[in-house]
């Protein structure tokens, strides 16, 4: 999807929307991002916005507006506002980019797709043909994960959830990427044999719910753990010391920003200085790597 045409004098616009989202590190990003393309008169803040005002708010704002990164809980609503989309926004079901066209319209992509496979290659992950890749907890991520699961030449995805009902979303992500679908019951799965066959997990439950298997699945050659705080979480020591490999939420969020930044200003991210922004606002918590340095 192109981005806008930049221009480094112009008084532009974007925001973050959620509900909360006092928490968003996004204006750290985009805010680094602005400043090294020498954007000056570009602003970035955080607005919060339920999926119920997010129609509504979205219709509401001027030509001066360039884009809007969405997060929980309007990235439905963010797509259904769209007047067009991209094709991975469709699979997901879910934008978390929203660009401000010329014509007035707003365009609409998932950059978290981009956030799971920058994560994912730069912790230094090399996938299989037709590999099958496992995703714990349903939700807004588990569909991202499996269109990215997609792009990286997935043959199959298993969906652990506590309910199967639950990983609807998921499994019509799934069929809309042409890439097999299972889903299995948390507390029919032997966890061992699940790491056995995966090549790379993906967690997005809460590292309590995980930590009793963490050893069934140390044998696993890629883990993300959307969780970055604390870390490492157990399932992540315990993957490490197997010598697998590691990517964060925070990896995720870095390179999802990436795509929007692009698309808002129509300029190349400038990712180091992003990283190093993101570094420095978390403490340094987890290396962050690019794939020039994975």
């Amino acid at each position: 999807m192109r981005g806008n045409a930049v221009s480094t004098d112009a008084v532009r616009k974007a925001a973050v929307l959620g509900k909360p989202v006092s928490h968003s590190l996004s204006p750290v990003l985009h805010g680094a991002a602005y400043a090294a393309l020498g954007l000056g008169g570009w602003t970035y803040d955080r607005v919060e916005v339920d999926e119920e005002g997010l129609p509504g708010f979205v219709k509401s704002l001027g030509q001066e507006w360039a884009g809007l990164s969405v997060t929980m809980p309007g990235k439905r609503a963010a797509l259904r506002v769209a007047e067009e989309a991209t094709p991975r926004a469709v699979a997901v079901g879910a934008a978390n980019t929203l660009v401000h066209r010329g014509s007035g319209e707003w365009a609409a992509d998932c950059t978290d797709v981009d956030g799971i496979t920058g994560a994912l290659t730069s912790a230094g992950w090399v996938g299989s043909p037709s590999f099958t890749g496992v995703v714990l907890g349903a939700g807004g991520t588990a569909s991202a994960a499996v269109a990215a699961f997609a792009e990286l030449g997935a043959g199959r995805v298993r969906l652990v959830v506590r309910e199967p009902e639950r990983a609807r979303e998921a499994v019509a992500a799934a069929e809309r990427t042409g890439i097999a679908a299972e889903v299995l019951r948390w507390s029919d799965v032997d966890f061992r044999e699940l790491a056995k066959d995966a090549a790379v997990l993906v967690t997005t439950v809460p590292p309590a719910a995980i930590a009793p298997h963490a050893a069934e699945l140390a044998v696993l050659p890629c883990l993300l753990d959307v969780i970055y705080d604390p870390w490492p979480t157990p399932l992540a020591e315990a993957v490490a010391a197997r010598g697998g490999r590691l990517a964060t939420g925070l990896d995720m969020l870095l390179h999802q920003a990436f795509g929007q930044v692009e698309q808002f200003t129509g300029e190349p991210a400038p990712k180091v200085a992003m990283r190093d922004a993101l570094r420095e606002a978390t403490g340094n918590a987890v290396p962050l790597p690019l794939p020039t340095d994975a």
